[in-house]
């Protein structure tokens, strides 16, 4: 036993040696690797909260989705798809949606504009993200005006911003009134955006948006699940091109300390 302990003795001195004969250049590469390890380590935490996030937002959103689609493209659904679903077997409700992006040529960004559920919000009020307020440097009570489709401008007054908790999703999240949104974007009535679909057993999700498609074949059925995914998939990939080039910068590091 004491044999074996003077040999591993004198291995450790045989390395100390080596490591202090090139001691800048040790030290240097326990720089370096220290901090690419700790860079990954971060791109790697930071991807899993955002995919976290995504998922606790996610957790509240409408089991199905259902878009008309023309020519490939995401189109306005008549609201008289919404009763012809809701007759289908197993759905508790469908309701419609009003939801559109708003480019603010002043700010140079991109507003996401929704119908607000809240009946309390009248026509000519507006509730807006802390992004928005920030870039704007508007607040409560103050005055934003838009441009409409037809070219005219629409005066809002703030009614107030979203809490600072909810930045994450509204930032950039315009509530406005049903009214003043096809007015603002010229949609007709008798139409909407989207319409969401809850169903009454979860476990019948998917035989529910098979007959939802084999009953109107001009919409497509989005599952929440399938968001779920799409989101995992981007934030994977991203994460794994940062990672990518961490690791060509490691080795190009690596080599030019060697």
């Amino acid at each position: 036993m004491r044999r074996w302990i003077e040999k591993q003795r004198c291995l450790l001195d045989f390395t100390l040696s080596s490591l202090f004969r090139r001691k800048g250049k040790n030290i240097a590469l326990v720089l370096v690797y220290t901090l690419v390890v700790f860079t990954l380590a971060s791109v790697m935490m930071f991807t899993q909260a955002l995919k976290k996030e995504a998922s606790l937002i996610l957790r509240e959103t409408p089991e199905i989705v259902v878009q008309k689609l023309v020519a490939g493209r995401h189109d306005l659904i008549p609201l008289s798809y919404a009763s012809r679903i809701s007759q289908i077997r197993g759905v508790a409700s469908v309701k419609e949606r009003l939801w559109g992006y708003y480019f603010d040529p002043v700010a140079g960004a991109n507003y996401t504009v929704m119908v607000s559920e809240d009946p309390s919000l009248d026509e000519g009020e507006i509730m807006v993200g802390q992004g928005i307020s920030r870039l704007r440097q508007v607040y409560k009570r103050n005055i934003l005006s838009f441009r409409a489709c037809d070219g005219n401008y629409l005066t809002f007054k703030i009614k107030g911003t979203f809490e600072a908790e909810s930045e994450l999703i509204a930032s950039d999240l315009i509530l406005i009134s049903e009214g003043d949104f096809r007015r603002l974007f010229g949609v007709p009535g008798g139409y909407a955006t989207d319409l969401t679909v809850k169903v009454r057993n979860r476990k019948e999700i998917s035989t529910i948006a098979a007959k939802i498609l084999q009953t109107l074949p001009d919409t497509r059925p989005i599952l929440r699940d399938e968001i779920l995914r799409t989101y995992d998939a981007v934030f994977d990939w991203r994460g794994g091109i940062i990672m990518a080039v961490l690791a060509e910068e490691r080795g190009f590091m690596g080599s030019a300390v060697v």
